[in-house]
């Protein structure tokens, strides 16, 4: 058995021995890998928040701006609410102004969360507020990493959602 500080034996008579790679190095090629990670992230959010959210604009706005105004916010918020969790999940989807979206979507979800705790436990069956707590943190990851590159934002300005380079 060989122990990680070890040299592999030759293979070949004349072939130099390699030492053995450490359990930092068995994992390094994670790394190449986390713009998939990122893609997942974005995918995946993206799609529930649009889902959710074109739900909201193209069948019963004005309903959800009563919910929202009921909630004791301003109904207008329901309207905004709703074209930022479509909008900004679609953005999420492409990639494109991943930091300005998830900057919305962090605020919406935050808000939800917090109306949705004022009368429900956190796994509580089909009212809980884990769901849009999880929503948010998502969109807070994506905020301080970016979209990674495997986005539009990397085509367009290498990087994040910045400036152009």
């Amino acid at each position: 058995m060989i122990s990680c500080g070890a040299a592999v034996p030759a293979a070949r008579t004349g072939d130099t021995p390699v030492p053995h790679r450490g359990k930092e190095e068995n994992v390094k090629f994670l790394d190449r890998l986390q713009p998939l990670g990122l893609l997942g992230l974005r995918f995946g959010a993206g799609a529930i928040l649009a889902g959710y959210g074109y739900q909201k604009v193209f069948h019963g706005l004005s309903q959800y701006a009563g919910y929202v105004h009921s909630a004791g916010m301003p109904a207008w918020l329901g309207y905004v609410s709703a074209f930022t969790e479509f909008l900004g999940g679609i953005a999420l989807i492409a990639g494109l102004l991943t930091r300005l979206a998830s900057f919305g979507l962090v605020i919406n979800m935050a808000v939800a969360t917090k109306v949705k705790m004022g009368g429900a436990h956190f796994l509580a069956s089909g009212a809980g507020w884990e769901f849009p707590m999880l929503v948010g943190l998502v969109c807070l990851a994506l905020l301080f990493f970016g979209a990674g590159s495997i986005s539009l934002d990397w085509v367009f300005f290498r990087g994040g959602g910045g400036e152009r380079r």
